[in-house]
């Protein structure tokens, strides 16, 4: 499963970004699913997680900025992200979790590991 993520670019601080991330063709059903992201000289860190439940669970740093969510399909993740910061400068990455169950037309599968996409870069600028 290739995820690709898209929505990046470059901003102002105090603007906002729509990050988006699917896998064409493919439903993800009962999944956990999340962003993580990399700045400039960090680790990775995760900022944003959803599971199959809908729970949502969201990074200090990001709380009541960053919204995580999917559409009604299950095709489709969205990190919605505003009144951004120059610290949220990096690129982000969506990532599906283990035991996910995704189908393509009648094909279902369970995924054994970690999928990630190929990261988009935000770049907030003062």
């Amino acid at each position: 499963v290739q995820l690709v993520e898209s929505g990046g670019g470059s901003v102002q601080a105090g603007g906002s970004l729509k990050l988006s991330c699917a896998a064409s063709g493919y439903i993800f059903s009962w999944c956990g699913m999340g962003w993580y992201r990399q700045g400039p000289g960090k680790e990775r860190e995760l900022v944003s997680s959803i599971r199959n439940d809908g729970t949502t669970n969201y990074a200090d740093s990001v709380k009541g900025r960053f919204t995580i969510s999917q559409d009604n399909a299950k095709t489709t993740l969205f990190l919605q992200m505003n009144s951004l910061k120059t610290g949220d400068t990096g690129v982000y990455y969506c990532v599906i979790e283990p035991g996910c169950r995704y189908c393509k037309s009648d094909d279902c599968y369970y995924s054994a590991v970690h999928f990630w996409g190929q990261g988009t870069q935000v770049t907030v600028s003062i």
